[in-house]
C-alpha cells in the first residue's frame, strides 16, 4: 500500500467506527441525559487519545504550535463538540437508522466548504456521488 492510498483505508475505518458510534450511543443513551452522555464520551476519548499519543511517542510541546494552528484546532474542537451535542440529542429521541444518515449531510457540506474555502475542486464524477448522497438525505428527511 502506498502512502497516497493510506487515506482511503483510514476513511473506511472511520466510517466503520462512526457506524459503531451511533449504535453504541443509542443503546448507551437509555436513562441518561444526552449532554451528560456526550461529556462521558468525550472524557473517554480524551483519556484514550492521551494514552495513544504518549505510548506512540508522538507527544510534543503544544506551546510550540503556531497561533494559526491553535486557532483552527480550537475552532475544530468547538465545532466537533457542537456536532456531538446535536448528534446525541438527535439520537436520544430519534432512530439511529434515521439520525446517522441525516448527519451525513456533512459530506455534502464538506465538499461545498472545501471548494469555497480550501480551493479544492472535486471532479464531475465526485460531485455526482456527493449530490446523490445529498439527494438520499433529502429522501430520508421527507420520510417522516
Amino acid at each position: 500500500m502506498t502512502l497516497t492510498q493510506d487515506w482511503f483505508y483510514w476513511a473506511l475505518f472511520s466510517a466503520v467506527f462512526a457506524a459503531l458510534t451511533a449504535i453504541f450511543a443509542k443503546v448507551g443513551l437509555e436513562g441518561v441525559d444526552s449532554d451528560l452522555a456526550t461529556l462521558i464520551r468525550t472524557s473517554v476519548i480524551l483519556v484514550l487519545l492521551a494514552g495513544f499519543v504518549y505510548s506512540t511517542g508522538k507527544w510534543s510541546n503544544p506551546l510550540a504550535l503556531s497561533g494559526k494552528t491553535w486557532l483552527f484546532l480550537i475552532l475544530s474542537g468547538a465545532a466537533t463538540g457542537a456536532s456531538w451535542v446535536c448528534y446525541f440529542r438527535a439520537l436520544k429521541v430519534g432512530d439511529a437508522s434515521k439520525v446517522a444518515p441525516i448527519d451525513k449531510l456533512s459530506l455534502l457540506l464538506v465538499a461545498v466548504f472545501a471548494t469555497v474555502f480550501l480551493n479544492e475542486r472535486p471532479t464531475s464524477r465526485e460531485w455526482l456521488g456527493i449530490l446523490m448522497i445529498g439527494a438520499g438525505v433529502i429522501v430520508l428527511g421527507l420520510k417522516r
